[in-house]
C-alpha cells in the first residue's frame, strides 16, 4: 500500500502546518469537541468504526475530527492504529436474539412477537431541509425516559424456520477463520467473506446491492428484520473456566430473506442473506446482506454471471482502505516512470512518421 513519499520535507512540513490550520477553521467558533462529534456525529462515527473494524467511539470521533470529517480518510486512520493493538483472545458469538432493541422493523409481517419498533430513523421524514438546522441555538428536548420492557425479541425469520419454510439457520462447529491474520485466497469460505464485507465500504456494497435488485443477481429480496440495539460481548477466560462479559456494543443486524430454492426432500424453502456492523447502520448491514446472498451462488447451484455473484471481484474491491491507496498513490511523485512513457511514445511516434515518410517517396 502507498501511503508516503520521502522528500522535500521542508514544503510537507508546511503542508502539515496548513492543513492544522484549515482543520481548526474559524478561531471565533469554539473548536469541536469529541463528546460533540461521538454524539451529534454518531452516525459518521459508526461508519468509521465499522469499516475501521475497531469498536470505540471516541478514537472514531478522534478519527473524524482529524480527518476534518473525509470519513474514509479517517477509516484510514482507525485500520491503522488497529494494527498496533494486541489481540487477547476472541469473543463467542453475538446473542443478538438477547439484544437490547432500540429498533426493529420487518417488511415480511405487520405483526410481528413483540412489535414493530420505529426507533430513531430518517425513514418516514419529508426529506426536507429544516430551517431550525441553521440555528447554533440549543433545542429545548423533553427528559430522556429509559423505557423498562422485553430484553429478548424473537427473530423474525424463525416464524418461517418454524414451519420449515426457509434454510435453516446452523451454527458451525469449524472455527472461523481470521481475514486480519491469514492472506486470503479464493474461493474463500462465507466467514471470511461475511468479515470482509463487514468492514467493506458502504458505497461500493450499496452499488452491488442495487444491482442484485435490477436484475445483476439472484435475490428477489424481502427484509426479514433489521434490528438495532446493544449487544454484551462475552470473552471466554481459561483460568476461569467461564465466559465472562467485557461490556456492550451497539449494532445493527440484518435478515434478508431471499428467493426460494428447491433443495432435496425438503422441498423448496426461501434462501438467507446476513448482514451485522458496527453501530447504527442499517442501509450498510442490508446491502451487505443482499451481496452475501449473491455470493452464495454456489451453494444453491446458480450461474453466476454478475458483478455482486463474482466473490473474487467483490472482495478484492470492498475495502475502502485498499482501494484510497490505489487510487490516491497516483498524485505522489511518478517522474521517472512517466519519463519512461514519455520516451516511449516519442520513439513510436518517431518510427510512425519515418514509416509515413518512406511510403510517400516509394509512391
Amino acid at each position: 500500500m502507498y501511503v508516503a513519499v520521502k522528500g522535500g520535507e521542508a514544503a510537507i512540513d508546511k503542508a502539515h502546518k496548513l492543513l492544522a490550520d484549515r482543520r481548526r477553521g474559524d478561531r471565533d467558533v469554539p473548536a469541536l469537541t469529541l463528546d460533540q462529534i461521538a454524539g451529534q456525529l454518531s452516525l459518521a462515527v459508526d461508519r468509521v468504526m465499522a469499516e475501521g473494524s475497531l469498536y470505540d467511539p471516541q478514537l472514531a470521533a478522534m478519527c473524524v475530527r482529524q480527518s476534518r470529517g473525509d470519513l474514509i480518510e479517517a477509516i484510514f486512520l482507525l485500520r491503522a492504529y488497529r494494527t498496533t493493538l494486541p489481540r487477547f483472545g476472541y469473543s463467542r458469538p453475538l446473542a443478538t436474539e438477547s439484544m437490547q432493541i432500540e429498533r426493529r422493523v420487518s417488511a415480511t409481517y405487520k405483526d410481528i412477537p413483540g412489535g414493530q419498533l420505529l426507533g430513531p430513523t430518517f425513514d418516514y421524514t419529508h426529506r426536507l431541509i429544516d430551517p431550525e438546522m441553521a440555528s447554533d441555538e440549543a433545542v429545548e428536548l423533553p427528559a430522556r425516559r429509559v423505557v423498562e420492557g422485553e430484553k429478548s425479541y424473537p427473530r423474525v425469520t424463525d416464524i418461517l424456520d418454524d414451519e420449515g419454510l426457509i434454510e435453516p439457520d446452523v451454527p458451525s462447529d469449524r472455527e472461523p477463520g481470521d481475514l486480519t491474520r491469514d492472506p486470503t485466497a479464493f474461493p474463500v469460505d462465507r466467514d471470511r467473506r461475511l468479515q470482509a464485507l463487514s468492514r467493506g465500504d458502504e458505497g461500493f456494497l450499496l452499488s452491488l446491492a442495487y444491482s442484485t435488485q435490477r436484475g445483476y443477481g439472484r435475490t428477489h429480496p424481502f427484509v426479514g428484520e433489521v434490528r438495532i440495539g446493544l449487544v454484551e460481548l462475552e470473552i471466554d477466560i481459561p483460568e476461569l473456566g467461564f465466559a465472562v462479559s467485557v461490556g456492550s456494543i451497539r449494532i445493527t443486524e440484518c435478515q434478508m430473506v431471499s428467493q426460494f430454492k428447491g433443495q432435496g426432500e425438503a422441498g423448496p424453502r426461501f434462501t438467507r442473506g446476513y448482514g451485522l456492523v458496527f453501530g447504527q447502520s442499517e442501509r450498510k448491514a442490508m446491502a451487505m446482506s443482499l451481496v452475501d446472498r449473491a455470493l452464495r451462488a454456489d451453494e444453491f447451484d446458480e450461474q453466476r454471471n454478475a458483478p455482486a455473484q463474482d466473490e473474487e471481484f467483490v472482495l478484492a474491491h470492498c475495502d475502502n482502505v485498499e482501494a484510497t491507496g490505489f487510487v490516491e498513490h497516483l498524485k505522489l511523485p511518478h517522474y521517472v516512470d512517466f519519463q519512461a512513457e514519455l520516451g516511449l511514445l516519442r520513439l513510436l511516434r518517431r518510427e510512425n512518421e519515418d514509416t509515413a515518410r518512406n511510403k510517400e517517396a516509394a509512391e
